[in-house]
């Protein structure tokens, strides 16, 4: 059980490493560009990959601590 929760673990960091890579390309300012403090409203893919990186970040948290309860 302990290899699943560990292959599990491995996928969900991958696939929030990507998603977070992702939103940050579709700002337009690269990885390390400049941040602007002007608000603006999520719409289509951008509210998406936001959902996502949450959802991942959740799934991402639990796993790792049934990963140290079953270690």
């Amino acid at each position: 059980m302990a290899k699943a929760i560990d292959i599990a673990q491995i996928l969900v960091s991958i696939l929030l490493v990507v998603v977070i890579l992702l939103q940050v390309r579709e700002m337009g300012t690269g990885l390390f560009g400049t941040a602007t403090a002007a608000f603006r409203v999520r719409r289509g893919i951008e509210k998406t990959l936001y959902q996502m990186t949450l959802v991942l970040s959740v799934i991402f948290v639990v796993v790792s601590i049934l990963s140290v309860r079953f270690a």
